[in-house]
């Protein structure tokens, strides 16, 4: 399995909109993704407002692929919170049980 872990800060000013993407459309998406065996959301709090994550575990490299592409090492983000977002990163690591 593939542990995805995506991080994205909000720009400034945008953190409630962002907020309210990540809760009511990036969650739900995440979760009805076939291939995800689990989906973790991490939400901004207090001390890092602008700052929401995600630790997605895979069934393998073939489902990851099947949703973003081949170019899975790139953090893609969706059109529609294109201009919330000021950073984002990924990193993938073989999952251990």
């Amino acid at each position: 399995m593939i542990m995805r872990i995506f991080q994205v800060t909000a720009k400034e000013g945008k953190e409630e909109e962002f907020g309210d993407f990540f809760h009511n459309t990036a969650i739900p998406l995440m979760r009805g993704t076939e291939g995800i065996v689990q989906v973790l959301p991490g939400a901004a709090r207090a001390d890092s407002p602008r700052e929401f994550s995600f630790v997605m575990i895979w069934k393998n490299l073939a489902s990851l692929k099947a949703f973003v592409g081949d170019d899975y090492q790139s953090a893609h983000v969706d059109p529609s919170e294109a201009e919330l977002v000021e950073s984002r990163s990924i990193k993938h690591y073989d999952f251990v049980e």
